[in-house]
């Protein structure tokens, strides 16, 4: 593979970005790139600009709204999308389950949930990882018992990221408890969060911030028709969506924003008697990350040709070195920025705002990031799970 842009390419990229600094409002790029929390509204706001814009669902079939693209300029979208500090399509929708209908569903159920999905008209969450089952995904032990036309769902979802706005839920769920591998009695299946049976209790993260929750099922009745796929089937689904969720938090856009800021910061922030970057020892840390993510973007860039010859509904296992390197990467910018705000990164925003500021605007937000940012190693299957899977795949272990 050619590791660089044709000019075409090129224009390409620069018409993303122009519309994406154009389109989606300054405030909500400039809270992107601080590392600040958005509001449902923001969220909403530029997944909408971008679905007006037809720039939501560029990885679904054509036939859904897909864009007809190469694989390239399907990374330079996501790529744009993360240097450019936009918010991301909502990831549940279009980069998760929105890939599963389109691929495994019924071609009534493609027809009835992935024009909302797509539009944002329903918000979905992920309910996959439960107590004692996060890395090992495989063990969970919410049921659904088929009782007639419905099935009857019990158990408990737990870290369910952003689950609170959900209209809809997508569920791995045990309808095989007899089976001989515990992947093999897994389905998949859609549920409405109205149905009654379904709690919501908030989990408040070390930032302060409510992201995540816990997600209840008590006799939660799910018609049958809400089933994807096959029943006992839903662990191949899940291994399709988790291909595409580890490919997406590599986040080589992300990270080269983060270290662009990082620089411009530490030229701005008084160290003895000049500034934090005529620091050699400092210079050094972001030159190895950026060598890293150097590294992380041509692999990427090789995943990205290799695709072309890949069947869709066939995960790459390659997603998990791209994850894992990803994840530390962006921990390695989001502590180089800490260092960077120093003592001001303590200045946490929620706190007592009567005293006057004694530092930067942006330094408040620094270690809410910094804190949130040590999960991106554990979800989307540990990085120590991730290690595994390349041992199986690459070296027959």
């Amino acid at each position: 593979m050619e590791l660089r842009y044709t000019p075409e390419e090129i224009a390409f990229r620069d018409e993303l970005r122009a519309t994406f600094r154009s389109k989606i409002p300054a405030e909500i790029r400039r809270k992107v790139s601080e590392g600040r929390h958005l509001s449902r509204d923001e969220i909403a706001e530029a997944h909408r600009i971008l679905h007006a814009e037809g720039l939501a669902t560029p990885n679904w079939p054509v036939e859904w709204g897909g864009k007809d693209w190469t694989p390239v300029q399907r990374y330079i979208y996501t790529e744009e999308v993360q240097f450019n500090a936009v918010p991301m399509p909502l990831s549940f929708n279009v980069a998760m389950v929105g890939p599963v209908i389109a691929n495994f569903a019924s071609e009534e159920q493609k027809r009835k949930f992935l024009p909302p999905t797509a539009s944002l008209d329903i918000w979905w969450a992920q309910g996959f990882s439960e107590p004692g089952s996060g890395s090992d995904l495989a063990s969970l032990k919410t049921t659904a018992k088929r009782e007639g036309d419905h099935y009857v769902v019990n158990g408990q979802k737990t870290w369910t990221t952003l689950g609170q706005h959900a209209d809809w839920i997508f569920l791995l769920v045990r309808t095989d408890p007899a089976a001989q591998k515990k992947q093999q009695g897994i389905s998949f299946l859609l549920v409405d969060m109205k149905t009654p049976g379904i709690t919501v209790r908030p989990i408040i993260t070390i930032d302060g911030a409510h992201e995540v929750n816990e997600v209840f099922f008590d006799d939660v009745k799910v018609p049958v028709e809400n089933l994807v796929g096959q029943e006992n089937k839903g662990w191949d689904y899940a291994k399709f969506l988790l291909s595409n969720e580890r490919t997406n938090i590599a986040r080589v856009g992300f990270s080269k924003e983060k270290l662009a800021l990082v620089k411009a910061r530490a030229r701005e922030t008084p160290a003895g008697e000049g500034t934090l970057w005529d620091d050699v020892g400092f210079r050094h840390r972001v030159a190895m990350a950026e060598i890293e993510l150097k590294a992380l973007e041509i692999t990427q860039m090789r995943a990205v040709a290799a695709q072309r010859h890949r069947a869709a509904d066939k995960p790459d296992p390659t997603s998990s070195i791209l994850k894992i390197k990803g994840s530390e990467i962006q921990q390695m910018a989001t502590e180089l920025m800490m260092t960077v705000a120093g003592p001001y990164a303590a200045a946490m925003p929620g706190h007592s705002h009567n005293e006057p500021p004694v530092g930067p605007d942006w330094a408040d937000a620094v270690a809410p990031q910094f804190f949130n940012y040590r999960k991106v190693s554990i979800y989307g299957g540990s990085n120590e799970i991730q290690r595994n899977i390349i041992a199986k795949a690459f070296l027959g272990l």
